[in-house]
């Protein structure tokens, strides 16, 4: 489902950070961060060769979720914004929530630039798009990654075992995290 985004005001600045969304010309430097060894090892798809991993960033739907985040002009990771319609009672669509993701470049690891581009993300979530509630996933044994959701005040919601396929460990554990706009917005 594409989304319009038209509302944001683009780019989104943080203190450090710039978010926008992809271009079909971001592919090749979203392939660059992603082709690092080991940061492929939590995400729903191998990287694989650049040729295959950059047309399918450049698929319209792919690329309608991507945001890239750059530093001084350069992508250094990329995020998920998947807006969906919530669970309501009825036929009517209620597109109130939003799946995120996140990829940073390990190089550019222990700076906070993950949590603030996280944070910056919320920010367009909650403030520009009016969106209700945020979730997010990932295994139990990505520790960074549910840190950093608990550093942000996401609450973890779920603890499901053995649900999600790893590529090379097999069933492992899964962690659900979400936040409510009103708590989001009592934090800042």
């Amino acid at each position: 489902m594409p989304q319009d985004l038209s509302t944001v005001p683009w780019p989104v600045r943080t203190a450090r950070l710039s978010l926008r969304p992809a271009t079909p010309d971001d592919a090749d430097a979203i392939w660059q961060v992603r082709r690092v060894p080991g940061v492929d090892e939590w995400l729903s798809h191998s990287v694989g060769d650049r040729d295959s991993y950059v047309a399918r960033v450049r698929d319209p739907e792919r690329l309608a979720l991507t945001l890239v985040i750059e530093l001084d002009g350069h992508v250094i990771g990329d995020l998920m914004l998947k807006i969906e319609d919530s669970w309501a009672q009825g036929d009517a669509p209620c597109p109130q929530q939003a799946t995120l993701g996140w990829v940073l470049d390990p190089a550019q690891g222990g700076h906070g630039y993950a949590t603030e581009a996280v944070d910056g993300l919320l920010r367009i979530c909650f403030e520009h798009l009016g969106l209700r509630r945020v979730r997010a996933y990932c295994f139990v044994e990505n520790e960074p990654s549910w840190r950093l959701m608990e550093r942000l005040g996401m609450r973890r919601e779920e603890h499901s075992v053995r649900d999600s396929l790893h590529r090379t460990r097999g069933w492992l554990d899964g962690y659900a995290y979400a936040l409510l706009a009103d708590e989001w917005l009592a934090r800042v």
